[in-house]
């Protein structure tokens, strides 16, 4: 009988896909044949998941839907959408609500999202081991097993912690006989294994362990992006990826500069050489971005240590360090007011301090710096919910050259942007613009999500909408001219 290795290479060889060994990278993902931007890699449902909000039930813990939720009148912990949801779940539930609805209400408070994950992974490979449930080339433990857990580079503290964590699923499943070193490992392969699920508009929902996905290495500039729709993950092209080349996907936000990247890489345990961090430094100067002391130049400055000052790469005008620093000081002070607003659920006044900042930021900053976006990203959210739309959608403007400078060109997020651009201007009657913008979203997120999502259906028909609206207002004008 084939090894649990060779039926993985047989089933991927199938999609066109094989697991390779790289030198300084380990197991990698690499194509046999072309995909072309759109086309879907792989898709995987996940080994175990769990929602994020466990008691106050967020999202249905079999298809992560948000609406018509019912709680397990057994265990009070599980929510389901439908009967369907249950009955699809049963198998593995039914072991799991025994053994929660046996917690006292203190110990239901300890199910952390990380617990629960655990829990349920380990009663999938039990009823997987008794052929309760069926298991596959692509949904087996002996993948888990392959995992990468990085245990000899983790610190004590979080060794204790892991051990701990151990110790209370063991707590919480007493009938199983469970080796607590292999849970400490595995809570370990779970740190740079797991991934978020989260909805069409990357909003996280929750967790899970996708082992065959787990092999794809990272890039922070991928050739790939993995998309949920429920909790089923998607892997699709970005661009071109040939014959024998290697598949990559970003583990993090890459709209940063390369030392805020490799920080937010160190939960993996590498550090990355993809060719935007190889020529990090030009880049780097414009998204941390101070701008060019000259209103007229574009230029961003480096830093000129001889001098104690910043130099345009441009026009060559200096400016003053300790300029710089009093500018730094007085934005960090108002943001510290302005998160104090934000906090207490104040968003006018915080809007209004935010605004201050952005002008000084203006000031300080190059156009595309993060710092300035994150500062826009922000105002935009606060004018949604303040549902002062044309404020909303002038900050959402702002941000999509910005987007357009920092990702790829299709990229989810700059898609998502032009989404939240047309569906604003739709709102005021931008009719026009409207049309232009889900135009754009629509060619872009159709490459990261697909065509067949409920997502992408809404978007289409919001799309159609525009295009019939500017399209009877022309011929109104043309009946009027005439």
């Amino acid at each position: 009988m084939a090894s649990w290795l060779e039926q993985l290479q047989r089933e991927l060889a199938g999609r066109g896909l094989a697991v390779a060994s790289i030198p300084g990278k380990g197991r990698a993902l690499i194509a046999t044949r072309t995909f072309f931007p759109g086309d879907v890699i792989l898709n995987q449902e996940p080994y175990a998941s769990t929602t994020n909000k466990i008691l106050v039930g967020s999202s249905c813990d079999h298809c992560f839907t948000s609406g018509n939720l019912r709680k397990c009148s057994m265990c009070q912990v599980t929510w389901y959408c439908s009967s369907d949801c249950q009955k699809e779940e049963w198998k593995l539930h039914q072991l799991e609500c025994r053994a929660m609805a046996a917690l006292t209400e203190d110990r239901k408070k300890m199910l952390t999202p990380t617990i629960r994950l655990m829990v349920r992974l380990v009663l999938k490979r039990k009823l997987q081991n008794e052929k309760v449930i069926p298991s596959s080339s692509i949904d087996n433990y002996n993948l888990v097993d392959a995992l990468e857990s990085h245990i000899s580079k983790v610190d004590e503290n979080q060794l204790v912690l892991y051990a701990q964590m151990a110790n209370l699923v063991s707590l919480i499943l007493p009938l199983l006989e469970l080796d607590l070193k292999e849970i400490a490992h595995t809570f370990s392969k779970f740190a740079c294994n797991a991934h978020t699920i989260c909805d069409p508009e990357l909003r996280p929902l929750g967790t899970g362990l996708y082992p065959v996905i787990s092999i794809i290495n990272h890039s922070c500039v991928p050739n790939a992006v993995l998309i949920f729709d429920g909790r089923t993950a998607y892997v699709r092209a970005l661009q071109p990826i040939g014959k024998d080349e290697e598949v990559s996907i970003s583990y993090i936000e890459t709209a940063a500069v390369t030392k805020k990247r490799h920080n937010d890489l160190k939960q993996y345990f590498f550090t990355c050489t993809c060719p935007r961090c190889a020529k990090g430094y030009e880049e780097d100067a414009l998204l941390e971005g101070f701008r060019c002391k000259n209103q007229a130049c574009d230029g961003f400055l480096l830093p000129d240590s001889g001098k104690k000052a910043y130099t345009c790469q441009k026009c060559s005008v200096s400016r003053d360090e300790e300029e710089i620093k009093k500018m730094r000081s007085e934005i960090l002070q108002l943001s510290d007011k302005a998160s104090s607003f934000l906090s207490s659920g104040n968003k006018a006044e915080a809007g209004s301090v935010y605004k201050i900042i952005e002008q000084l930021e203006r000031n300080l900053y190059h156009a595309f710096s993060t710092t300035l976006l994150h500062t826009c990203e922000t105002l935009l959210k606060i004018y949604m919910e303040l549902q002062d739309w044309r404020t909303a959608l002038a900050y959402c403007r702002l941000t999509i050259p910005v987007y357009e400078r920092v990702y790829p060109p299709f990229h989810p997020m700059i898609g998502l942007q032009f989404y939240t651009c047309g569906k604003l201007e739709w709102l005021l009657e931008c009719t026009e613009d409207a049309l232009k913008s889900l135009t754009r979203a629509a060619d872009i997120l159709k490459v990261t999500h697909g065509t067949k999502s409920q997502f992408m259906k809404e978007l289409f028909g919001k799309l159609e909408e525009a295009r019939a609206e500017v399209s009877f207002r022309l011929s109104s004008r043309h009946g009027h001219d005439e």
